[in-house]
């Protein structure tokens, strides 16, 4: 058996150390995975992805926990040898985000126990940003924003966080933020005067180190209330982004960037407003075009081919046509190189539209259908119109 001294555990900073090659392994994917006797690379686990970086110049993709064997270092490229001696590095800036968004994690999830009593059941750092979801009641912006301004207080006091090793019967005797997960001698990270709880993670010296936390988004997931936050430098990058969107709508309305919100309110309500004139105008211009079309009917059969009409315009003629007794409408446009059917007869009128829509897209190359007394449809076959 063999097992890998994890040297994150003591010093999160750490980011170059020495190790022997204990095991090689050739894996499916063709990269090869070694076992190191010690390492500073952390493993996928916890919700947070694994370090990166290089070992002897090779390329570390991924390192994975294999439990009780050690942690498997995926390299690319030239691997070592067995007993080699290999000189790690760590790649700092992921190192860095990754520790600032779990620092920024247990002070987040600590801020919703002391000011909701509403623990975390699931943490995720993703690729620009992370999740937890948490237990609680009744949430809404204003309450996430009281946890979070609690829990940037605890960021901008710097406080200090250490990293206690206890037995179980120890940790039996301390308040901790949630149950451990595994058996024996536990790893608790405590954040002064503030948090405390079992964590085989990457955390930061200090509180000051995660920079600041903001939420981005909330939602009700499963029960629970899944927020969506970024620390530190995912902060800083989140705000750029956010800051370059706000800048280009408002030069959208040639206005200043606080001001951008509301005059996109009054755009959207006279979008509304104008959309509503439309419809109506278009009902208008549908029952005129209606009663041109009734006046060459035959025996009640409304037969046209318009040109550039999109399927809602055609659906309003039809409707127009039979909301008079007794009468088929059979309508079609060209809208460039597409052939569109709207196919419709009034209530005591006779046939099935939606057979006779069928058989017209199959002569189109297309397809539709509908109910018997309405169907629409097209196809390509333009000529065959």
């Amino acid at each position: 058996m063999t097992v890998t001294e994890r040297l994150y555990y003591s010093d999160s900073h750490l980011i170059e150390f020495e190790a022997r090659v204990v095991d090689v392994a050739d894996r499916v994917s063709g990269w090869t995975a070694l076992i190191l006797d010690r390492t500073a690379f952390y493993p996928t686990g916890g919700g947070q992805p694994s370090d990166t970086g290089t070992l002897n110049g090779a390329r570390v993709v991924e390192c994975i926990d294999d439990g009780d064997k050690g942690v498997l270092h995926l390299i690319q490229g030239v691997a070592p040898a067995r007993d080699a001696i290999v000189r790690g590095r760590v790649d700092w800036s992921r190192r860095l985000d990754h520790m600032q968004q779990h620092t920024g994690q247990h002070i987040l999830s600590q801020a919703f126990v002391t000011m909701f009593n509403a623990p975390t059941r699931g943490f995720r750092v993703l690729e620009a940003s992370c999740e937890i979801d948490v237990e609680l009641k009744n949430p809404a912006t204003e309450i996430i924003e009281r946890a979070v301004e609690l829990a940037n207080n605890v960021v901008w006091e710097d406080r200090a966080i250490t990293i206690r090793n206890v037995t179980p019967d120890q940790a039996a005797e301390l308040p901790l933020r949630k149950e451990p997960a595994r058996e024996g001698d536990l790893r608790l990270i405590e954040i002064e005067d503030f948090d405390l709880t079992p964590c085989g993670g990457t955390h930061a010296y200090r509180t000051g180190e995660v920079g600041m936390i903001a939420v981005r988004s909330w939602e009700r997931a499963r029960g629970l209330t899944r927020i969506e936050f970024v620390a530190g430098v995912r902060a800083l990058a989140d705000y750029r982004k956010a800051n370059k969107s706000a800048r280009e709508v408002a030069a959208l309305f040639s206005t200043g960037r606080d001001d951008a919100p509301q005059l996109a309110a009054q755009m959207v309500a006279e979008h509304k407003e104008l959309n509503r004139r439309i419809r109506v105008l278009e009902e208008v211009a549908a029952g005129a075009d209606a009663e041109k079309l009734l006046a060459d009917a035959r025996d009640g059969v409304v037969l046209h081919v318009f040109e550039g009409r999109a399927a809602e315009s055609l659906k309003k003629v039809a409707h127009a046509l039979i909301a008079h007794p007794n009468t088929i409408a059979l309508l079609a446009s060209r809208d460039k190189d597409t052939a569109r059917l709207v196919f419709a007869r009034s209530g005591d009128a006779s046939g099935d539209m939606s057979a006779l829509m069928r058989e017209a897209c199959a002569m189109l190359e297309g397809r539709g259908g509908g109910k018997p007394d309405l169907a629409q449809g097209g196809g390509k076959n333009v000529d065959k119109l």
